[in-house]
């Protein structure tokens, strides 16, 4: 029997690798995805645990330019953030693993696939999810959740049998990746408590975190150049997350609805994530109609929402991208934003399809397209259908 494991090298799934060899006698082959945030020296040293735990293989996939391309290209355009305030840092990602992680499978002609995650997060269900659509004959194993392992009892495993055991945690649990870091931790279970004043990275100090204006170019609504130089996908993200590091910016808490109804809390630092949303939405009020940002809106609440809960690969998701990207043709132009320690703000935007026109009208003072004859008839009809609902009913 061959087994293909997502494994990050930690101690969840460090643990499974000589549990399934045991299990079910089986060959492991180890996967880690690289969607960001993991160096080469991390990368290997997971590689190198691989081996000394017993897997009889190990693929390391670079899925970074695939997570932007596929996923949060997408999140871009849709100004996607759940909540108003998260951009979905993890749920992209870890679709993007799972996909990844089922190549692999299909490559080596495995029988079963398994992940480390326990019953209680996210996680699991996005994994299964993308197991289930894309490897339906595949076996899913998860001997964390099946099993009811506690911690304790995977590292006694691994001790027990001369295994190395990862390294404790610190006092956060840290998701890091290309769209974002999260945080977990004892402060997040009380929505009333505070972070602790080291949950999240202060700004830096000198020349390389003093005040800065930057500008982003846009094209068919995503990014193309900072600051005049042409850059977009992987190392665009990469550039402004040293920029928006050095000064502290773009940190958060994200309070709702966990995938299996719950509610859940998490922090996060995401300033590349949330610069760029911003940005672009910006840009967006310019050029859009009302009604193309109304809809807009909503197809990007929808979309965020299955993509948090791991249904990425249900056939609405294509129709909502496919209107999203529609919209996009006029989305080009530029924005201006002044990086400050702590906080950004966006103080210009310019585009040649902008219909914020001086020319033609300047808002409460003058306009070339109407007198103010017709102004008048036209605040006139506006007040028709209320002024019916009060003569009908009265005053509510």
């Amino acid at each position: 029997m061959r087994i293909v494991l997502a494994f990050s090298g930690g101690l969840d799934t460090s643990f499974c690798v000589p549990f399934l060899v045991e299990e079910y006698g089986a060959e492991v082959v180890t996967v880690i995805v690289n969607t960001g945030g993991a160096d080469a020296e991390a990368l290997a040293a997971v590689a190198a645990r691989s081996r000394a735990l017993g897997a009889v293989g190990h693929r390391e996939v670079d899925a970074r330019t695939a997570v932007y391309d596929d996923h949060i290209s997408v999140l871009i355009r849709g100004n996607v953030l759940r909540g108003d305030v998260y951009p979905l840092s993890v749920a992209a990602e870890r679709t993007r693993q799972a996909i990844e992680v089922a190549t692999v499978a299909t490559e080596v002609d495995a029988d079963a696939v398994a992940h480390g995650y326990t019953g209680a997060g996210n996680d699991q269900v996005r994994f299964d999810v993308a197991f289930r659509a894309l490897l339906p004959d595949a076996e899913i194993l998860t001997p964390i959740r099946d099993h009811g392992f506690t911690r304790e009892q995977t590292t006694a495993y691994l001790a027990d049998r001369g295994l190395p055991v990862p390294e404790g945690s610190s006092r956060y649990s840290v998701n890091r990746g290309l769209w974002g870091t999260t945080l977990g931790g004892d402060w997040t279970l009380d929505p009333w408590t505070a972070p602790p004043s080291d949950a999240f990275p202060a700004p830096g100090t000198g020349a390389g975190s003093a005040p800065k204006d930057i500008v982003l170019r846009f094209e068919d609504g995503l990014p193309t150049a900072l600051d005049g130089e042409d850059l977009s996908g992987v190392p665009l993200v990469e550039a402004l997350e040293e920029l928006t590091t050095a000064r502290g910016i773009g940190h958060g808490i994200h309070l709702g609805e966990t995938v299996l109804g719950i509610k859940g809390r998490i922090g996060f630092t995401a300033g590349p994530a949330l610069l760029l949303i911003h940005a672009h939405r910006e840009l967006e009020k310019l050029v859009l109609t009302k009604w193309q940002s109304f809809w807009k809106d909503q197809v990007a609440r929808f979309y965020g929402s299955h993509l948090h809960e791991g249904q990425y690969f249900d056939p609405v998701m294509r129709d909502l991208e496919a209107m999203i990207i529609s919209s996009q043709g006029r989305v080009a132009g530029e924005v201006r934003i002044s990086l400050r320690p702590g906080r950004f703000e966006i103080t210009g935007v310019r585009s040649p399809f902008a219909l914020h026109d001086p020319e033609i009208a300047i808002y409460g003072e003058e306009n070339a397209l109407w007198n103010g004859a017709e102004a008048r008839a036209f605040a006139k009809l506006s007040a028709i259908p209320s002024l019916l609902a009060f003569r009908a009913g009265g005053r509510s």
